[in-house]
């Protein structure tokens, strides 16, 4: 049996990792600031995260939410902690397409409605209505498209309030990233996500704020959206929740009342991804972590608006994305092959830098000196 052919690959064999370097089979060492799609959060093979996950093996790695597990509510507590939003609930689940979907679902079950705002560029997931809410047509099949999704463009007031005037009793919920990523690190606008929160306070309609890859710190606050002052409904996450062990969740609002059998999944919470977010949150916390995304985010950032070859720098923390001109496409490769970098992109010239979230100035340094020697080249 041969794999499935869907992803275009780089010709490295990654077998060792260790903070944000990573070795190939040939021992090559390579300065990460992709975290693997802003997974990586505090690091690969992080010691507390090793033991932490080693530990829980040793004990039980899984059984079903038909018993207790009292991890699940250390992990909820921390979260509610960290995230400063200690009176909301937390449903578990496996990745950030399923958050979103239950999200999505639950605000259905809440309103009772069906129509859902999304935005130009946005990427929400693959499964059947994360997709239907995801702006591109070629990874939609027949069976995931449904009339009640609304497109509008991203970060216009004017389109939204319209078609709130035009929609409102049927709007069950807005979805939005606060920093878009595969759109192209695209920042929503303080009074767009506080004109959200006021249509949906008018309406009875559920705001949900998509936090996948934009939250858990990397914009040097927990999530993302937080730099509007405003608190939404649902927080959907995953990614950087694991450092690489499959987990999500979303954390909901005091308003929901959940009933049995309204959300369910079988491998969501299970012990060994909870001891994994649970060391997470503990190194975030214990390092300072949201701070360092902030200081060492707002260097990089500073730094690269110095560069003229560059169209814009846009983002927030250690969610950057760097626009560059047609003829500067080659620059995302040359960071690898000729300087063993990783970066990732957004379609057609968009670098994105997702590092992790302890990544230090010096990283940051490296990575400036390599791409100052590409544009000079």
């Amino acid at each position: 049996m041969d794999l499935f052919n869907v992803y275009p690959i780089n010709p490295i064999n990654i077998v060792r990792a260790q903070g944000s370097t990573v070795w190939d089979a040939e021992e090559n060492p390579y300065l990460d600031l992709y975290g693997g799609h802003a997974v990586i959060s505090i690091g690969h093979t992080h010691p507390h995260y090793v033991q932490r996950i080693t530990e829980q093996l040793n004990q039980i790695g899984f059984y079903s939410n038909s018993v207790e597990i009292p991890i699940q509510r250390e992990l909820a507590r921390l979260l509610g902690e960290v995230s400063g939003k200690e009176d909301y609930h937390l449903f578990l689940c496996n990745s950030g397409a399923e958050a979103n979907e239950n999200a999505l679902k639950l605000a259905s079950f809440y309103n009772s409605r069906k129509k859902v705002i999304a935005f130009s560029k946005a990427f929400h997931g693959r499964t059947s209505l994360a997709v239907a809410c995801t702006d591109n047509p070629s990874i939609i099949a027949p069976v995931n498209e449904t009339d009640n999704v609304i497109f509008l463009p991203f970060n216009d007031e004017e389109a939204l309030s319209t078609a709130f005037k035009n929609y409102g009793e049927e709007i069950s919920s807005v979805i939005i990233e606060g920093i878009q990523g595969v759109g192209g690190i695209r920042e929503a606008s303080v009074s767009f996500l506080r004109l959200i929160r006021t249509l949906c306070d008018q309406y009875a309609s559920v705001f949900i704020a998509d936090s996948v890859q934009c939250g858990y710190g990397r914009s040097g606050l927990f999530y993302s959206h937080d730099y509007a002052g405003i608190e939404a409904d649902i927080y959907t996450m995953a990614k950087g929740m694991g450092n690489g062990f499959p987990i999500g969740a979303i954390s909901i609002a005091p308003k929901f009342v959940a009933t049995y059998g309204m959300l369910g999944t079988t491998f969501g919470g299970n012990h060994l991804a909870c001891a994994a977010a649970v060391a997470v949150l503990e190194v975030i916390k214990q390092d300072s972590l949201i701070q360092n995304a902030a200081t060492v985010g707002s260097y990089l950032i500073e730094e690269l608006r110095k560069f003229d070859q560059i169209s814009e720098v846009r983002g927030r923390g250690l969610m950057i994305g760097i626009d560059l001109p047609s003829e500067l496409a080659h620059v995302r490769k040359d960071l690898l092959e000729k300087h063993r970098i990783f970066t990732g992109e957004a379609k057609p010239t968009v670098i994105r830098l997702l590092p992790a979230l302890n990544t230090t100035k010096e990283m940051a340094d490296q990575f400036l000196t390599a791409f100052t020697e590409i544009l000079e080249g």
